[in-house]
């Protein structure tokens, strides 16, 4: 019964640094892509939005929800 909180504890500990060197590919992805789109307006707002929002999250070591706000940006963009 212990062991499962233990590996669950082991696994994230493990994951987060993972995950954070995925935020900065991806915003190299939407940046990327931003440049050859072509979007409306509203649509190109909201990927910088985004994008924007997902850097922050970065910054502040939330990159979970980074990477959720990274792959929004992803789908306007069709990527």
């Amino acid at each position: 019964m212990l062991m499962r909180p233990i590996l669950a504890a082991t696994f994230l500990l493990l994951a987060s640094p993972a995950l954070a060197f995925e935020c900065p590919n991806l915003m190299a992805e939407v940046e990327a892509a931003l440049a050859e789109t072509s979007l409306t307006d509203d649509q190109k707002a909201e990927v910088e939005a985004l994008r924007a929002e997902g850097e922050e999250l970065h910054t502040a070591g939330e990159h979970a929800a980074s990477i959720a706000k990274l792959n929004e940006a992803k789908e306007i963009l069709g990527l």
